[in-house]
């Protein structure tokens, strides 16, 4: 546990933005799945690994509960927040609204600089061997590709919304042989964008969204049931 944040863990006792690196680093841990859903999150081993009162840990707390990442309860304090049926199936209900509007202007706009970064990280998708990395990479591709669109309160929401979700999309690439079709789903997408068509390039991101749903949600219900 918190084998990641110890790799970033340094001398935070005369830094002002500690609480912005632990939040950064704690957030991490979960989206990546190294801190699962329910696991208790114990404020002075992250202060002690970072050199630090408890007060910025308390902070960086306070912002990740704020983001639905974190929940306080009685007697056991901070742990990583699990989703449930109805909050997952309304975090893709506002995935399937939003991205597919934001990837319709960004396709529209889109530079060769972007292009050249949101391919760079589809074959660098299609090519990795490590499963851990499989779900950072999509995310960077899709965030990519979202770049152009000039609608940051969209991609803000995104964002949250990805965060929610990350550690399930990474499960579902693994256990539901999911890659191959996600390559298949992501050239087809960035084709789109390479020639400017908005229309197909929102059409392609909100089936990609709604297979990624279909696959998960089974999922999500035998971990929820306890099977």
């Amino acid at each position: 546990m918190y084998e990641g944040m110890k790799e970033r863990a340094v001398d935070l006792g005369k830094t002002a933005s500690s609480s912005d690196i632990i939040f950064d680093a704690l957030r991490d841990e979960i989206i990546s799945g190294n801190l699962k859903a329910g696991e208790s999150i114990r404020q002075e081993y992250i202060a002690k690994i970072f050199n630090v009162s408890r007060i910025p840990v308390r902070e960086a707390l306070k912002r990740l509960e704020a983001q639905g990442l974190v929940k306080n309860e009685r007697y056991k304090g901070a742990i990583v927040s699990s989703l449930s049926e109805e909050e997952f199936i309304e975090i893709y209900e506002i995935r399937l609204l939003l991205e597919p509007l934001v990837i319709k202007e960004a396709a529209r706009r889109i530079t060769p600089e972007t292009l050249k970064i949101a391919e760079s990280y589809c074959n660098e998708f299609s090519a990795e061997p490590d499963s851990n990395n499989w779900g950072k990479l999509n995310r960077k591709f899709h965030e990519a590709l979202y770049r152009d669109s000039k609608k940051p309160f969209h991609l803000k929401i995104i964002n949250e919304a990805s965060d929610r979700i990350d550690p399930y999309i990474r499960a579902q690439l693994v256990l539901t042989h999911g890659m191959e079709q996600a390559r298949i789903e992501h050239n087809e997408i960035l084709d789109a964008c390479r020639n400017g068509d908005g229309e197909k390039a929102a059409k392609l991101t909100y089936d990609h969204i709604q297979d990624s749903y279909n696959a998960l949600i089974p999922y999500l219900r035998k971990i929820t049931d306890g099977a």
